[in-house]
């Protein structure tokens, strides 16, 4: 351990372009050096690309030439529980290693970091104290992988604590102010390669959470009626691909009428427009259709170019309508959003959608599949390459099943959403499953009927009929015109309580298994 008045030894952050915050940027000519536990504290929001609240994070070291270089990161949230902090702190150790293991380059050494703000009548002060044990279990798991913990940094409302310096009375007892954001030399770095920390993932999430407002009746309403007309017709073998057609095309005007709205500042004043040109029926419409497998993997080929950005704000939207009980409704959106967030490089919001995809669902197979291979750090072009192939098989049947050139040149406008084949309905779930693992024809039998969605479909089919009995007549509003909608926020029109107010990540929903850290090995 080391004396905090001098330096810890250099660690060169040589992987800036490499790493979960900066893919797709190029800045291997940039070398930063962190030298003090101050240096460390101030470049956590760099290293993982957002500001953690609730976390406990684990960085890998890797020795180069005698020199540090920051390796693969992890973050788990904060158990409310102390019963649990051992296990979690187990879990987090051992998927990183693993993780590293995986990649071939074992950590040698790791930093660790406790974040979390006051509660009521506390200080940071006292926040250092109580994580203590937390860091402790950290130090104590990774020393059991024989990779040792140099630095253990408590951040609490503005300043940072370290567990590990040996020297009494070097560190102060209220802690160290932290340096002004964007003031450290990892800031100044990331600023000059044009890179920008997020706001913390309770911002992130709130963009993908159901509203939480006045419209959100009139939104149920409206997926009510959706679900008397549209599902009998999905269930129906005969009318299921007319209903994918109409949700398609419905879809693609919509995400022209996107891409056409005037560009705003900020992501909340963004949502409030988008939420503003995506009408109750048009949304309810969506919410349902996309609930059949093969209308949800042809959309899913709205991945890159020009479509990729209206398509993720299109799914956002839509899974922001899915409110009241249709809740688990969220996991088609969702993970369309994940897909397109991590098919254009975004794995922090990839990996946050789909694991909301898979809290409205713990068995929805694309977004566990997606998950999954978004974690280990696969490269989702294989899955692109094969959604294209999909894509132009669908392009090219629907040539030959429509020999009149009058009706080819009517269709020249819809280019994606022609002609479902039998057998498409799975094939992004089989993609995904033939990345990660390389099966065959067997698993991919199961998969075809592992989202359940057909029995979503009648349980929709059912709450629609009840809530149309419990309505009195007359009382059904069929709103059509746009109006101004807020994303999920907390104020005075609210009237629900979110389940994941607190910064807590898990890969896996409760109920579904263990949870996995983020991050990369």
């Amino acid at each position: 351990m080391a004396n905090h008045g001098e330096t810890i030894g250099p660690f060169d952050n040589n992987d800036i372009s490499g790493q979960e915050p900066f893919t797709g940027l190029s800045v291997h000519d940039t070398q930063v050096t962190l030298r003090t536990p101050a240096e460390l504290a101030d470049a956590l929001p760099y290293l993982l690309g957002y500001r953690p609240e609730d976390s406990m994070v684990l960085v890998a070291l890797h020795d180069r030439e005698g020199r540090g270089r920051f390796g693969g990161r992890a973050r788990l949230g904060i158990p409310a529980s102390e019963e649990d902090w051992e296990a979690a702190a187990r879990q987090l150790a051992q998927g990183l290693v693993r993780g590293s293991e995986r990649r071939g380059s074992r950590p040698e050494q790791m930093v660790a970091y406790v974040c979390q703000e006051p509660g009521p009548g506390e200080s940071g002060r006292d926040v250092k104290r109580r994580l203590e044990r937390l860091a402790q279990l950290l130090r104590t798991q990774c020393g059991d992988l024989d990779v040792p913990v140099i630095e253990a940094l408590c951040i609490s409302d503005g300043r940072y604590w370290s567990y590990c310096c040996p020297i009494e009375g070097c560190c102060p007892e209220d802690g160290s102010p932290m340096g002004l954001p964007g003031t450290s030399v990892l800031a100044a770095a990331a600023t000059y390669a044009g890179i920008q920390v997020r706001g913390t993932l309770r911002e992130l999430r709130a963009r993908l959470q159901p509203l939480e407002t006045t419209a959100v009746p009139a939104q149920e309403v409206a997926l009510d009626a959706a679900g008397m007309t549209l599902v009998p017709r999905i269930l129906d073998e005969a009318s299921r691909p007319d209903v994918a057609e109409e949700t398609l095309a419905l879809a693609e005007r919509v995400m022209r009428r996107f891409a056409a709205a005037a560009p705003v500042s900020g992501t909340h004043p963004a949502d409030l427009r988008d939420d503003g040109l995506l009408t109750h029926d048009e949304a309810a419409r969506l919410v349902l259709g996309l609930q059949d497998r093969t209308t949800r993997d042809r959309a899913a080929t709205w991945m890159e170019g020009e479509e990729a950005d209206p398509a993720l704000r299109l799914w956002r939207a839509v899974a922001r309508r899915c409110v009241g009980p249709y809740g688990e409704h969220a996991a088609a959106p969702l993970t369309l959003a994940g897909w397109v967030a991590w098919s254009t490089g975004d794995e922090l919001e990839a990996r946050e959608a789909l694991a909301m995809a898979l809290g409205a669902d713990p068995d929805y197979l694309f977004a566990r599949l997606l998950h999954q291979a978004c974690n280990e750090g696969l490269d989702p072009e294989a899955i692109r390459r094969c959604l294209r192939a999909d894509r132009t098989g669908r392009a090219q049947t629907e040539t030959t099943k429509r020999p009149d050139p009058a009706v080819d040149s009517a269709e020249t406008e819809r280019p994606v959403s022609e002609g479902a084949t039998p057998g498409v309905s799975a094939r992004a779930d089989d993609q995904v499953t033939e990345a990660e693992s390389g099966t065959g024809s067997r698993r991919r039998r199961r998969v075809r009927s592992a989202d359940g969605g057909e029995s979503r479909l009648r349980s929709t089919a059912r709450t629609a009929r009840t809530a149309g009995a419990r309505r009195p007549a007359g009382s059904h509003p069929r709103p059509s015109a746009p109006e101004p909608l807020r994303p999920a926020t907390r104020g005075p029109g609210a009237t629900r309580t979110r389940a994941s107010d607190r910064d807590s990540t898990s890969t896996t929903p409760s109920g579904s298994g263990p949870r996995e850290p983020e991050g990369e090995g």
